[in-house]
């Protein structure tokens, strides 16, 4: 199909704006600085093209955290970009998007996710093909049935003017793709996901990536303030830490973004911004039954209708 050759440069000046947005919200609510990262990657290496890194370190309220935009392009498609679209294999493409991670100090505020971006490929003698992906999860360490609900519901009301059957299809996806399969166990208690986006042609595509990175301030910003003044010692932060260690692990070994970035040749550095600044393992380690921690894996870390008024527990 053939896009509008406007539209590059119209998602580009979206996803500026959006960084720029997101970050000066961080930075009210953290009350610390992001530095600014711009990189360049010249002519004649695998990957052209450029990036605006935002990052906290050591703030007040985020022990780590980023907020990414980049936009590159490149002669050939890497696998994980064409497993679902095996005709655009070896196309060359253009890729521009804005990724945060964000790793809150105090385990009673959960860490979040955001990724909204656009793929466009050219095959040889077509037209420009171009698809959207993105979508928004919250991984608790400590069981806030209230902050669940809110987030979910904050994805479903951004989602619906486009479509009333989107939320419920990506918030399964979601609850799907973020599952830790050699451990059989949600990352956390997810929100919305969405790849490989086309239906309705560019123009929906890019409503639907303006839907999503414009909700994640309402849907994340009430959740840090409710939970940020909570108390918590040594054993909250050792289980955050242990925790954070799934979160590693998928990043890993099954995130497709994180494998499109390192297979195309991407930028390390901020690629692999979203690992936390700890992380710990144990081997075969349980929490103690009827414990806070217990409760996470017990009766939190399930597939629930969390956007839906009273949603019983699985």
């Amino acid at each position: 199909m053939s896009e509008d050759p406007g539209l590059p440069q119209q998602v580009r000046e979206y996803l500026l704006g959006l960084q720029q947005r997101i970050v000066d919200g961080l930075q009210a609510l953290d009350g610390g600085a992001f530095v600014t990262d711009r990189w360049t990657r010249p002519p004649g290496e695998r990957l052209q093209g450029e990036g605006v890194s935002r990052l906290i370190e050591g703030g007040a309220l985020f022990e780590r955290g980023g907020c990414n935009f980049s936009h590159v392009t490149g002669p050939q498609l890497p696998p994980s970009a064409t497993q679902h679209r095996p005709e655009l294999a070896g196309a060359p493409f253009e890729a521009m998007g804005v990724s945060l991670v964000l790793h809150p100090r105090n385990p009673h505020v959960p860490t979040v996710h955001l990724n909204v971006r656009m793929l466009a490929a050219t095959p040889d003698g077509g037209d420009v093909v171009a698809w959207f992906g993105g979508g928004m999860d919250l991984t608790p360490y400590y069981p806030h049935e209230e902050d669940a609900a809110h987030f979910h519901a904050t994805c479903r009301n951004a989602l619906d003017p486009l479509g009333a059957d989107l939320y419920p299809r990506f918030k399964r996806w979601c609850d799907e793709y973020f599952f830790l399969k050699h451990r059989q166990e949600p990352r956390g208690i997810g929100g919305v996901f969405f790849d490989d986006f086309a239906e309705g042609g560019a123009d929906r595509g890019f409503a639907l990536m303006r839907a999503t990175g414009d909700a994640f301030l309402p849907a994340y910003a009430p959740i840090v303030e409710r939970r940020r003044g909570m108390a918590y010692g040594e054993r909250e932060r050792d289980f955050q830490a242990y925790r954070r260690g799934r979160y590693v692990e998928f990043n890993l070994v099954w995130d497709r973004g994180t494998l499109f970035g390192l297979q195309s040749g991407g930028r390390t550095e901020s690629i692999l911004m979203s690992m936390p600044p700890q992380a710990a393992w144990r081997y075969d380690w349980r929490p103690e039954p009827g414990s806070p921690e217990a409760r996470l894996y017990d009766d939190f870390l399930r597939p629930r209708q969390w956007a839906e008024p009273g949603a019983p527990a699985p």
